[in-house]
C-alpha cells in the first residue's frame, strides 16, 4: 500500500512528545513489511540545522489564499521520503505555541490534502492528532483515498467549528463542534496509542466531552500499543552510559548509579534507593500528586530522587525549592538532555510515572529495558505495560496504584522502597522487566492489520512469511 504519514512531529528531527516516536520509527518498520511509506511534516525553521534539504522545491501549491512549497528529503538513517511543507508561518524555531497555532496547522493540513490530490496520491493517509484532523473530512469526497486517524492525546482537540469556518473550507456535510470531533467521525479507522486508553476515552472521566461520540463509534475506535526501538534503547550497547550491562550482568549496573549520583549532585551511596523521573512538567504527568507526597516520603525513608524535564514554571519552581530543602537527596534537572536521560534510566533503581492520564507512555518501556523498576498509576498505556509485582508468585514487573490520591501513591512508593531491600527478589524483578519486549515490529503488524481491515482483507494479507509467524507468537512480559 501507498501510505502517507502526516504529522506535526517526527523523531529525531522534531520532537516534543510521543507522537514523534511513532512517526519517526513506525514508517521504517512498515516499509520492511512491504509498504511504500512516506512522511509529510512542516518545514520548521530549525530543520536545516538537522537535515540536508534541497533549496529547490519539488512542487508548489495554493491553499487558504496562500502559496506554499514542498521540499523533498529523507528521514534520518533511512530511505523514507520526507516531504516538508514550506510556508513562512513555520519559519520560527518552534513546533507549538504562538497566537497563530490553530491557523498555521490548519493551513498545513490543507496543504497536505492538496499535495495528495495533485502530486502524490496515497492509498491511505495516516493522520496524527488534531493538527491533521481536517484531512479525513476533506478526503470524504475522495473515496479512492482512505484515512486512519491516530489520537495521541485527546485533551488537545483543535479549533472550534465557528473558528474553522473563518479560516478554511468546511464542507456542507461536515459534522462535529471542533477539529478532533470531526476527524473521528470521518476517518475510515480511528486508533489510540494503547488498548486501555481506547477504552478509557469512552468514559466521562477521560473522554474530554467526546466520550458519548466515541462510544457511538464502537469498534471503529481501537488501540494499538506504541513500541520502542530495542537497538536504540539498549543498555548493552548504549554509548551514553558509563557502564554497559545486560540482564545477566546486573551487578555491573551499580557503576551507572554511582556516576549518576555524582553527576546530578546526590550523595554517593550505592545502597540508597534512587528514584528517577523523566517527564514534561505538566499536570497530566502527576506533578501535583508527586509534590504533595514527596516531602513525607523523603522524611520516612532515606530515598534519593532525581527529576529531569521542563514545562510549567510553577512546577519548575516547586521542584527547585524541594531540591534546596533536601541537598544531596533531591536533584531537579530543569532541562531536556537525551544522553542524561539514558544515564538516569540506567542509574536509577526505580522510575515513577504517577500520571493523571497516559495515552501510552514510552518512558516506562525504556525504564523496563534498562532495569529501572517502574512505579506507575494504573491508567492508559501504563495498564498495558506495567504489572504489579507479587513477591509470592514472583510475577509482575513493577509497582502499581489505582486511585489518583497522594496516600495511594505514597503507599505504593513505600512498598517499592521496602521491596528494594530484598535484593535477590529485586534483581529477579529487574530481570523480568528487562525481558519484556515492546517493539515496533509488533505494533507495525497491528497497523498492517488495521490498514487491511479498511479494505476487508485478512489481518496478515501481504505480510512477509517471517512476519506472519511472528504475529502468531504472544507478546511476553516475564
Amino acid at each position: 500500500m501507498r501510505i502517507l504519514f502526516v504529522a506535526a512531529e517526527a523523531h529525531p528531527i522534531a520532537k516534543v512528545g510521543g507522537m514523534a516516536d511513532v512517526v519517526g520509527v513506525l514508517p521504517k518498520v512498515l516499509k520492511q513489511l512491504g509498504h511504500d511509506v512516506r512522511v509529510f511534516l512542516p518545514y520548521y525553521g530549525f530543520l536545516p540545522e538537522k537535515l540536508t534539504i534541497p533549496s529547490t522545491p519539488i512542487w508548489q501549491g495554493y491553499a487558504m489564499f496562500h502559496y506554499f512549497q514542498i521540499y523533498e528529503t529523507r528521514l534520518p538513517d533511512s530511505d523514507i521520503p520526507l516531504y516538508l511543507f514550506g510556508h513562512s508561518a513555520f519559519l520560527p524555531k518552534r513546533i507549538y505555541h504562538g497566537e497563530d497555532e490553530e491557523w498555521r496547522f490548519t493551513l498545513f493540513a490543507n496543504g497536505a490534502a492538496e499535495f495528495c490530490w495533485n502530486y502524490w496520491k496515497p492509498d491511505i493517509i495516516h493522520c496524527h492528532d488534531w493538527h491533521t484532523g481536517m484531512i479525513p473530512v476533506w478526503m470524504h469526497q475522495s473515496p479512492d483515498i482512505t484515512t486512519v486517524f491516530t489520537i495521541h492525546n485527546l485533551a488537545y482537540q483543535g479549533p472550534w467549528r465557528w473558528k474553522l469556518e473563518g479560516m478554511t473550507w468546511c464542507p456542507w456535510y461536515m459534522q462535529g463542534h471542533n477539529v478532533l470531533a470531526a476527524a473521528v467521525q470521518f476517518a475510515n479507522k480511528v486508533n489510540t496509542v494503547s488498548p486501555n486508553y481506547a477504552q478509557q476515552i469512552r468514559l466521562p472521566e477521560y473522554g474530554e466531552k467526546l466520550d458519548g461520540l466515541l462510544r457511538f463509534l464502537g469498534d471503529k475506535v481501537t488501540g494499538i500499543l506504541n513500541g520502542i526501538d530495542p537497538d536504540i534503547f539498549n543498555p548493552e550497547t548504549d554509548p551514553h552510559i558509563p557502564q554497559n550491562y545486560s540482564a545477566e550482568t546486573l551487578d555491573q549496573r551499580v557503576v551507572n548509579k554511582l556516576a549518576l549520583q555524582e553527576e546530578v549532585g546526590l550523595e554517593i551511596d550505592r545502597n540508597k534507593f534512587l528514584v528517577g523521573m523523566v517527564t514534561r512538567l505538566v499536570e497530566q504527568k502527576g506533578l501535583d500528586l508527586l509534590l504533595q507526597m514527596l516531602d513525607r516520603f523523603l522524611s520516612y525513608t532515606d530515598t534519593q530522587f532525581v527529576i529531569m524535564g521542563t514545562g510549567e514554571r510553577s512546577y519548575e519552581t516547586q521542584l527547585w525549592q524541594m531540591a534546596s530543602r533536601y541537598p544531596g537527596r533531591v536533584s531537579a534537572q530543569i532541562l531536556f538532555n537525551d544522553p542524561l536521560s539514558r544515564r538516569l534510566y540506567a542509574g536509577s533503581d526505580a522510575f515513577i510515572m504517577p500520571s493523571r492520564f497516559e495515552p501510552c507512555g514510552i518512558s516506562q518501556m525504556i525504564a523496563l529495558r534498562y532495569g529501572s523498576v517502574p512505579i506507575v498509576r494504573r491508567t492508559g498505556g501504563l495498564v498495558d505495560t506495567v504489572f504489579h509485582h507479587d513477591p509470592i508468585t514472583e510475577t509482575g514487573n513493577g509497582y502499581c496504584f489505582d486511585r489518583y490520591e497522594p496516600l495511594d501513591f505514597f503507599t505504593c512508593m513505600v512498598r517499592a522502597w521496602e521491596g528494594y531491600h530484598y535484593r535477590r527478589e529485586w534483581r529477579a524483578l529487574q530481570q523480568r522487566g528487562m525481558a519484556a519486549r515492546y517493539t515496533w515490529e509488533q505494533s507495525a503488524q497491528e497497523y498492517h492489520a488495521l490498514y487491511n481491515s479498511i479494505y476487508g482483507l485478512p489481518p496478515t494479507h501481504g505480510l512477509p512469511e517471517a512476519s506472519v509467524a511472528l504475529e502468531k507468537e504472544p507478546l511476553t512480559v516475564s
